[in-house]
This record gives structure tokens, sequence and C-alpha cells, in this order.
């Protein structure tokens, strides 16, 4: 079981210079002063999120059958979550998972035990390539607040395709401590020790494949466990199910075809099994697909498909939740079905007749203004994979979409049931020294937010004008901070500027030659004179670096600019410019507000997109160089030396904000892997660097969270940290 630590102080020391780790150094340095202690002792911090709205895929939501109020919801990157029925809020149930554990954070299936209400199961692991690690199964007797885990020797993929059906793991019905976990790529596994030990069953007759969807979906009918198999190609059994004698069958009489080739999802009630199914795994690529009933008693298979797919109404069948209560009572959501717009079905007559509910559902999401994407009325919502039915009130229905949870209580008035569930993946994040947003963000798949508070989704949306889907690039201006520049994949334009701190845009009036393919980092002089633009294409490939002086209306290319390289202006002279080559290891800087550049500095950590150069603000020439396993650089005299802070193992990102009472310097926020220690944590320096303070605990980690840092400038002690997969996080002391 993992429990929150509080803060701990620890000491880096930096010594030696360039030459002792790097090869050729421009120059060489006289070692840094060795580290002193902290002038005092740490204080633990108090974790939220900032409030978005979602923002990413929800492929599952689970009802537990038993106990009124009590539901779970997983996502493909940021973990899970159980619904607080009192606070009418989500609660986060994975943010202890590590940084070296990062692909844990994805969640491909969740298990409940209804004869055990506080059991909770979940299969973790976001992806199955041979670059991740194995999966594994997390156990909970406390309804997730604390954890044990086996780890398995098979990989999962919560974020690839398929990662909408299921589950994929279930609680035998007829022993509690007997678990079945469907995998992609190696068959069917099973416990018998509730999740501690598991072993593949190999008398499960269907054979994987190595690019296939293996076992999509597991569900019990009585005492019989149902497997939906996704690699038969629509031309062998979908479905197959346990024996008598404790083996495993073809269902008979299953319908067999491209329409019914991936079963989906799997639901019983009343003697009744329900399957959707569609051509692909989704949740893309879905053009066919069908809704299919098994009277149990009989064998007897019925094709209720609510609208056949087909013409220019292309889709697949998905979600799917049946009453327990009322028999016949049955709802079934299509997906991907982008011409006529996705919809729920529901039936009360086991499927004879059909009313799709999104013609008459009032959509309120003032909560979530984003969710109207930037047109007069908000989308019933794509991607409908996870569909689920409250047993308690079959007119108390939720479902996932790309971005959210819907949820009604008369199946006409919908509205976000999102509260608490953050998944954004965060690109950048900028806190200005002044104006009403204390936090700009620029995020993956829906652009970024203008915060002016930190507890709601913010009333305008989005960024608009353009509306990006990933953002590529965000700064401001220095000395000029209501001037505000972001680069992204947009609708009309890549490219925008604010004079209002980044409440309003207005597109770039033209943008570089290539920018609609690679629309790379952007940064804006300290007066706001100048942009230098560095495209770079979605598969990394760099182009050559573009200039404007007048607000994106005309671009000249820059020749001396390293293609790809990440450009950095100088906080306080507008007339200085830094870029960080990774491919070659190099520091170039501009005196002439980015016209031409010259290299300062070579021989540094190179090879790694992800490296990364920042500027202590209020000072010239400050630079820190953070490169990963490379771990901290520092120069002090505008790049052309830098020095290792040799207490540093590892450097991911650094930012800064408000400097501490009596300090002289700015609040230095870090997540790092200081020497000596195993663990990648959050960082606080408040004396430039010398002594540093974990700030983060066991609790709190989030996985992968080596994209962007940054402090609050007017408020010390507060910092904003991205994750990938759990949005914005923010931290302040305890006081």
């Amino acid at each position: 079981m993992l429990r929150g630590a509080a803060a701990a102080t620890v000491t880096a020391t930096a010594a030696g210079g360039l030459a002792a780790s790097l090869p050729h150094p421009t120059a060489h340095a006289a070692p840094a002063d060795r580290a002193r202690p902290a002038a005092d002792g740490a204080r633990p911090y108090r974790w939220r999120s900032v409030a978005m709205g979602g923002t990413g895929f929800v492929p599952g939501i689970l009802f537990h059958p038993t106990v009124r109020g009590l539901l779970y919801a997983r996502t493909d990157i940021g973990g899970a979550y159980r619904w607080d029925d009192r606070a009418a809020r989500w609660t986060a149930l994975t943010d202890h998972i590590g940084w070296d554990d990062w692909n844990l954070l994805g969640v491909e299936a969740i298990a409940v035990d209804p004869a055990r209400p506080d059991r909770l199961y979940l299969a973790v692991g976001t992806y199955a390539q041979p670059w991740a690690s194995n999966g594994a199964v997390l156990r909970s007797d406390d309804r997730g607040t604390g954890w044990q885990r086996a780890d398995l020797p098979v990989k999962l993929g919560a974020n690839e395709d398929g990662r909408g059906t299921g589950e994929r793991l279930l609680v035998d019905p007829r022993d509690g401590d007997t678990l079945w976990l469907g995998t992609r790529h190696d068959g069917l596994w099973r416990s018998t020790d509730a999740g501690a030990g598991w072993e593949r069953d190999t008398s499960f007759p269907a054979e994987p494949s190595a690019g296939g969807q293996g076992v999509t979906v597991l569900a019990a009918a009585g005492r019989t466990v149902y497997a939906g198999w996704g690699d038969g190609g629509g031309t062998e059994p979908a479905l197959y199910r346990t024996t008598a004698s404790g083996g495993w069958e073809p269902v008979p009489g299953q319908p067999i075809g491209p329409a019914t080739a991936v079963p989906q999802r799997v639901a019983h009630a009343h003697g009744a099994l329900y399957v959707t199914y569609a051509n692909a795994p989704g949740p893309g690529g879905q053009t066919d697909g069908a809704v299919h009933r098994l009277d149990v008693a009989t064998g007897t298979w019925r094709d209720v498909t609510p609208h056949r797919p087909g013409g220019d109404d292309t889709f697949g069948y998905a979600g799917l939740a049946v009453s327990p209560n009322r028999p016949g009572t049955v709802v079934v959501s299509t997906n991907n079905r982008w011409g006529r717009v996705d919809t729920l079905y529901r039936s009360t007559d086991g499927g004879a007749t059909w009313t799709s509910l999104r013609e008459r559902a009032v959509l309120d999401v003032s909560e979530t203004p984003y969710l109207t994407w930037g047109e007069e009325e908000p989308k019933f919502g794509w991607w409908i994979q996870a569909l689920a039915m409250d047993p308690f009130d079959d007119r108390h229905v939720l479902y996932g979409t790309g971005a959210t949870i819907y949820g009604t209580h008369d199946l006409t008035h919908w509205a976000p049931r999102i509260r608490g569930l953050e998944e954004a993946s965060v690109r950048k994040l900028v806190s200005p020294p002044t104006g009403r947003a204390h936090l700009l963000s620029a995020l993956g798949d829906i652009g970024g937010f203008h915060h002016d508070t930190l507890t709601a989704s913010p009333a305008r949306g989005f960024y608009r004008n353009p509306v990006f889907g990933t953002a590529t690039g965000l700064d401001l201006a220095a000395r000029r901070p209501s001037y505000v520049v972001r680069a992204g994949w947009g609708d009309r334009g890549n490219g925008a500027f604010s004079r209002d701190g980044g409440r309003t845009w207005t597109p770039f009036a033209s943008q570089p030659p290539g920018a609609k393919d690679a629309p790379g980092p952007i940064a804006v002089t300290a007066d706001a004179g100048a942009l230098i633009w560095s495209l770079v294409h979605w598969d990394g490939t760099p182009h050559p670096g573009w200039r404007s002086d007048d607000d994106g209306a005309h671009w000249t290319e820059i020749p001396t600019f390293p293609a790809g390289a990440t450009p950095l202006a100088d906080p306080i002279d507008p007339r200085v410019v830094y870029a960080y080559d990774t491919a070659r290891g190099t520091v170039a800087v501009s005196h002439d507000a980015g016209r031409t550049f010259v290299t300062a500095a070579d021989g540094l950590p190179a090879g790694d997109r992800e490296y990364q150069l920042a500027a202590t603000p209020g000072r010239t020439g400050d630079l820190w160089l953070s490169a990963k396993d490379g771990g901290l650089l520092r120069s002090t005299d505008g790049g052309r030396v830098f020095v290792r802070d040799e207490g540093i193992a590892a450097s991911h990102t650094l930012g800064f904000g408000k400097a501490a009472p009596g300090s002289h310097h700015p609040a230095v926020y870090h997540v790092a892997r200081l020497a000596g220690s195993g663990r990648t944590a959050v960082y606080r320096s408040d004396d430039g660097g010398r002594t540093w303070t974990r700030i983060n605990d066991d609790a709190h980690q989030w996985g992968w969270i080596g994209q962007t840092i940054t402090g609050d400038p007017r408020r010390y002690g507060r910092v904003y940290l991205g994750t990938n997969g759990r949005g914005v996080q923010y931290g302040d002391p305890v006081r």
C-alpha cells in the first residue's frame, strides 16, 4: 500500500565544468561553489488539479452492481477514478504511479467483485510496443485508496486501438478469487488468488495475432464467462464461452461476418445476452457494425441492430448497458459516426424497437464551456465507446467521449459529469507576472486555456481564432507580458498573437511555407518586437527558422538559425535570442533580435529533442539546460560556458516562480533525479540551485512529468506542473 510522505530537504552539490563530463567543451570554467544545506526545514505541499473538464478520451465507465452510487472510470493515459457521490466529483486513484512506472498510468480495464464491494482491480499498461514496459494488475481492498501490485509478463495497450472495448478484466462469477484477463497479443490469462499471481489459460482455443486485438471483452451470464475475440477477421468465431467441463467453446449460432468481426461490449440481464460489434477495434476506423441478442436458455440469436450502417452513414456499434431491474431495457452507442453524428439508441423491448436519444437531448455545458467547440451549440460527442446505466435507476445513464463524460437522470437533459477528472497532455505552461490570468497552457489535442481562476473550466472555453488541436509553442514577451504568441495544428492557420494576455487572439496574417505541416516551437523577444518560429514536422523532421517583426504579417527565413532548434528569448535584452540545437549539442545566440545566429557553445548533450533550455527571469544571459540523463548545466555568460551540476543525476524540466521572502533569486522548480537518489521527483530551490527540497510525495507522482513546469511569479511557493495525462497539477506549501 502506497502512502504519502512529507517533503524532504536534500543537498545537491555543484562541482566541475564541462571538461569533466562532456566532450569538446567550448571553454572551461572554475568549479561552482559547493552547495550548503537549506536554511530551514521543508514543508509539505497540497496538490490539486487545475479545472479544465476532462479534455481526454474516457473509454470505460463501470457501475458497481450492488452498491448505489459507486462507479469507476478509466482513461487511456491518465489513470482511473472513483466517483464520490456525496461530493459529485471524481477522485483520482492512481496518482501514486511514479516516473519509472509511467507506462502503468494507462488503464486497460477495470473489474469489481459483486460480492465484495470494497474490492477493485485495474489492468494497467499504456502501450504494448517493444519499447514499453510490461503491464500489471493493481488490486485494492478499499476501493482504490491503497494498492497491491502484481507485475505481468505481458504488455497491455490502454492507449492503442481497441482501448474502448471491454472490460478485458473480470471476476469469475463462480469464485470471487478467480479473475480472467484478456490480452491483445498473448491470449487469455487467469488468476486463482485474487489477482496476486497469473498464468496463461492454454485451453482457450483462439490463437492471438501479433498485430491483432486478442480478447476484447469478458463478461458473465449467470455462472458462464463469455470472451470476445478480435482476431477472427470476420471469418471465424468472435465469441467464446466456458463449458461445464471447465474448457472453452465458440458460442453456437453466433453471427460471423465483417460487421461482427470485433466484439466491443457484452452485457447480460434477464436471460438475454447482448453484444455490440464493429468491423474494427476502434475508436477510429469503424465503418460497419451490428447489435445481436442471444437467448441464453434456448441458444437463439437475433439481429437487433437499431440502424444499419451504409452508404454515407458509416459507423460501428460500441457502448452497451442493460438494466438489471427492467427486462428488455438496453442502451447502445454508435461510434465513429462522423457524417450524421454519434448517438445512443434505447430500447425497452429487448431490441425489437429503438429510439435515438440524440435528437431530443438538451446539453448543458455551462460547467465546461469548451465543449461548444467554438460553435453556438455543443456536440453530443464522438468516440462513444464507454456507456453505463445505473443498476438502481435505468434513466441514470453516463457515456464517455473523446473529451468528457455526459450524464442524465431523465434521458433528455444531459450535462458533463467530469468534475475532478482531468486528462490533458500538457506541452507548455506560462504564468504571467501581470494580468487576469495566472496560468496559460498549451495542450495536446485541445489547444490550451487562459485560466484566470484555477477551480473552474474557463468561461471562454479553449483558445480560439484559430482553434488548435495540439499546440506546439507558447510564449510571452517578458517585458511586455500582455503580448503572447502560440503555435500549433490549427483549423484556420497555425499561429496567433494576443495583446491582452492570451484572452483573445488574432491569427497571423501570413505564415512561413511549411508551417501548416510543421508548426514547431515559437518565441517572442522581451519587448514583443520580433517572433522567432522554428518549424518542426510532426515526425521530427526539422525545417528552417523564420522571423517576423510585424506580428506575423510577413516572415523572413533565418539562414543561420539551426534547423529544428527551440528558440528562447532573453528576458531582459530584446536583442538577444538563444537557440538550443539538440541534434548537434550547440547553443546559438542572436544579438540582433533573431536576424542572425552564431554558435556560442558546443559539445553539449545531443540527440534528444526533449532537452530544454530555460532563462532566469529578471536576469540577462542566465541559462539553465535540462539534458535528461545528461544532467543540469548552467551558463551565466549568455551561453558561452556551461557548468554541470554534479549533484543532479537527471534533469527533465525546469521553471521559475516568485522568490522566497529575503531571497534575491527567483524560486526554481525542477523535475529531476538527484545524485545518489533512485527517484525522479519535483523539487524547489530558493537559493539558485544550491539546495533542493522535494515538494511532491509518494501519493502525488503522476507518471511522466518531464514536459513543463513553472512557478507563479506573483505567489511564492505556488508551482504549476504539466503531466502527460493528468492535466495540470498545481501545488502550494501547507501553511
